[in-house]
This record gives C-alpha cells, sequence and structure tokens, in this order.
C-alpha cells in the first residue's frame, strides 16, 4: 500500500509541476500547449559473461566449474520541454539479470547471510530502500534469475536567468577522480565500473547559481529514508553546498555537507602542467559521536595526457588513492561499523589505504579503441587487470568485449581473504565479458 501512495503523490507532483511550468511566462508571454517539445531516446544492452570463481574454501551447495550469466538493460528516456527553461525528463529501465552467479549467490544468502547484508557480496538488483520514493518493482524472480523495472531518472527542470533548480530523481557528480571520486558522495561509480554512460539517480532537490568569472554555487539536498522503518530521517539524508571558482586555468572547489550522520568539507582543484591536465581532491570526514573514530581524510591525485604515436591517438591516466578510514586490515575491517555502513550505502568499494591505479587507450581506429586499466593495491601488492575494446560495429551499434583479471597472493585484498567468523574466502572472480548496445 505504501508504493502505491508513493507512486500516485509522485504522479500528482508531476502532474503539478508540469502545470505550474507550463504557465510560466516565457519572452512576456504564456508558453502555448501546442508549443510542447517531446523528445525520445533510448538504448539496448544485452551482456554475455563467464567468470571463474575459486571454490575451494566454499561448501556446498555452490557448484564448481565456471558460471555463464546473462543480462539485459533496456532504457527509454524521454524529455519534454514546456519552454526554453524549463523541462520535465523521465527515464524508464526495465532489467534483466541471470546465471550462474545469481543462482549461487542465493545459495550462499542462505549460508552467510551477513555477507549480503553487509554488502560484502551483492545480487546485483538496484533498490530504492532508502530513496524517498520506491519507483522499482521486481515483475517476476526465480532462483537463476531476476526481470525487474524502474525509473531512473523523474525530475522537473527550471533554468531561468539566475540559475537554476531540478527536482525530482536525477544524478549529480562533484569531484574530480577519475578512477576513484571521495568527493563525489551521491552514488558514486565503482572504480572498477568502466562504463559510466548513466550514473544510478537519487531523489533530491538540486539548485545552481552563477558567480563572478565564470563559478558557480550549488546546493543538493537528498532526503532518505531508514531501512529500519522507512520514514525519511534527517540523519539518513544529505545536504551539501559546493562553490566552483576560477582564477585563470586554475579551478578550484570547496565543498561543505552533511552525508548522513557525518560532516564532511572537501577542497578540490583542476589545472594544467604544460600538456597535461591534473586534479586533486581532499575531503575529511568528521564521523558522528558513535564512532570509535573522530574522523578520517581522503584524497585522490590524478594527471591525464594524449599523444600520438605511430599516426595513432593515445591518452594516458595515473591516479593515487589514499583512503583514510581503512589499514589493510579486510578480515577486521569488515567488523568495523564505520566501513560497513559505507559498503552498505555504495560510498566505498575497497578496503586497502593506499592504491596507485593507471588507464591507457589506444585509437587503432576511429571505430576500434582498445583500453587497458590497472588498479593497484600499494600495500599488498594485489590488484585487477582490466584490458578491453569498443567496437562501432554499424551505425547505432557498439561492441563493448573485455576481461578482469585479479592478482595478488594468499591474505591479499585482490587475491582472496577470509571473510570474518567464516571460512569464506572474498575475491572477485576473473571473468570475460561481451556486450551489445544498440543506441535509438
Amino acid at each position: 500500500m505504501r508504493n502505491f501512495q508513493r507512486y500516485a503523490i509522485f504522479l500528482l507532483y508531476g502532474i503539478l509541476a508540469q502545470t505550474f511550468i507550463a504557465a510560466l511566462p516565457v519572452s512576456g508571454a504564456k508558453f502555448a500547449y501546442g508549443a510542447v517539445e517531446t523528445r525520445w531516446a533510448g538504448q539496448l544492452r544485452v551482456i554475455g559473461e563467464v567468470s571463474w570463481p575459486d571454490h575451494e574454501p566454499l561448501p556446498q551447495p555452490v557448484k564448481t566449474g565456471p558460471y555463464y550469466d546473462g543480462h539485459g538493460n533496456f532504457r527509454l528516456m524521454n524529455t519534454t520541454f514546456f519552454s526554453p527553461d524549463a523541462y520535465f525528463e523521465t527515464h524508464y529501465e526495465l532489467i534483466f539479470s541471470g546465471g550462474d552467479t545469481f543462482r549461487e549467490n542465493k545459495a550462499l544468502e542462505q549460508l552467510y547471510p551477513d555477507l549480503f547484508k553487509y554488502g560484502v557480496l551483492a545480487r546485483g538488483i538496484l533498490s530504492d530502500e532508502r530513496s524517498f520514493f520506491d519507483f522499482g518493482k521486481i515483475i517476476c524472480e526465480g532462483d537463476d534469475y531476476v526481470l525487474y523495472h524502474r525509473l531512473d531518472r523523474f525530475l522537473v527542470a527550471l533554468q531561468p536567468k539566475w540559475g537554476s533548480v531540478r527536482i525530482g530523481r536525477q544524478a549529480l557528480t562533484w569531484g574530480n577522480g577519475l578512477i576513484f571520486n571521495p568527493m563525489d558522495l551521491l552514488n558514486p561509480f565503482a572504480p572498477t565500473n568502466f562504463v559510466r554512460d548513466y550514473k544510478v539517480g537519487e531523489d533530491m532537490i538540486a539548485t545552481q547559481f552563477p558567480v563572478s568569472n565564470g563559478g558557480d554555487i550549488q546546493f543538493v539536498y537528498v532526503p532518505r529514508r531508514d531501512p529500519a522503518n522507512g520514514d525519511v530521517q534527517f540523519d539518513q539524508s544529505s545536504l551539501a553546498g559546493k562553490l566552483h571558482v576560477a582564477s585563470g586555468a586554475t579551478e578550484f572547489d570547496i565543498m561543505v555537507a552533511k552525508d548522513y550522520s557525518d560532516q564532511v568539507i572537501g577542497l578540490g582543484s583542476t589545472g594544467y602542467f604544460k600538456d597535461a591536465a591534473w586534479r586533486l581532491d581532499a575531503t575529511y570526514t568528521f564521523l558522528d559521536p558513535d564512532s570509535s573514530r573522530n574522523g578520517f581524510l581522503s584524497l585522490v591525485a590524478n594527471m591525464d595526457y594524449s599523444w600520438v604515436w605511430w599516426g595513432k591517438n593515445f591518452y594516458g591516466l595515473m591516479e593515487f588513492y589514499y583512503n583514510g578510514l581503512c589499514n589493510n586490515r579486510y578480515s577486521e575491517e569488515l567488523e568495523d561499523p564505520d566501513i560497513i555502513e559505507r559498503l552498505i550505502r555504495g560510498e566505498m568499494f575497497t578496503l586497502g589505504r593506499t592504491y596507485l591505479s593507471g588507464s591507457i587507450e589506444i585509437e587503432l581506429h576511429p571505430l576500434f579503441n582498445i583500453y587497458l586499466t590497472v588498479i593497484n593495491n600499494l600495500a599488498d601488492p594485489s590488484g585487477i587487470i582490466q584490458p578491453r575494446a569498443i567496437w562501432d560495429i554499424a551505425e547505432n551499434f557498439q561492441l563493448t568485449f573485455g576481461t578482469n583479471i585479479g592478482y595478488g597472493g594468499e591474505g591479499t585484498e585482490f587475491g582472496g581473504f577470509k571473510a570474518p567468523q567464516t571460512d569464506f574466502i572474498i575475491k572477485s572472480p576473473d571473468n570475460a565479458y561481451v556486450w551489445v548496445t544498440y543506441f535509438f
């Protein structure tokens, strides 16, 4: 019943918002309904994947051998312009996921429920449990598959001369990290996620106002629900502001945020060293009084550069990341409430303290590019290697294929370590994949 009420309230909100926007004056006159412009776009992505998990420490009923999985994502996007300064945007998603991994994770969930509860493993279903509106629903689910749909964008945007206001489910990215991004507090991309065309939307109110010298100031409020009782609570929500200014070719960011129960301050800067671009972000999180520590520092610094060799375009990136919350004691950290909370919320994806990562791209042909990304934990060392290729095989069709290969010895972050109070070895399996994407 509560889900139905949320749908009804948000639908009513959308109707009222569109009515209000349609009545806004444009160039001294009301915008006529007949001048409304609607744009449609979308994509269909189909994924085939095979992975090779390490089964030695796993009890039955988990099967051995390679896992074969299939996924599909259909996204339909609509933008309705009521005037040059006002529009309404929706993104609908239909998602399928199935195969051996889904089935065996279900079996593992029965054996080790805390691994899923604490976010160490995931069933791969996007949830609106914390969101203000529940815009997702499972259509059908079996032992080895799930089919569900959701709204990933549902927003009204106003863009008057004095700034902009966006209300509803949307995406917002702050910070200058390219692999890791500690200043991006709202649904950051995982560092191993190389496809970043769409970020998972959050229900929020976001505003932006221009300031002198080409800068701007942004404010955002993200109301969230407490999963324990389903109520919107301020200690589960986020409220943040960021000032962006420029001085010559160098740009600066200053951020102040209340994120869940924590207070966060952030400083960032970008600029150029000869023909290379550099970026630096640092945040300090003041933890709530119930924590065993006062706070922690996070920092990311990167530099990238483009050049031409042998008549081919090259692009290279190096990035250093420091996470002051973790100490490279992986099993112990999975019993640390501050770390567990961030794993559950999707704010943190690694358990090490220092990382040096890099990526290189080579354009062998305007329609065919190859990439190599390496994420390396400096303390172990251990890491993950991600070679891949993207081929535009036809108009509106794109083929992506590659592999993820972990390296490191026993007891390292990427080589595998024991989950607390179990014999389960946590290690991301090596895998290979093929993606076919159709854009329309």
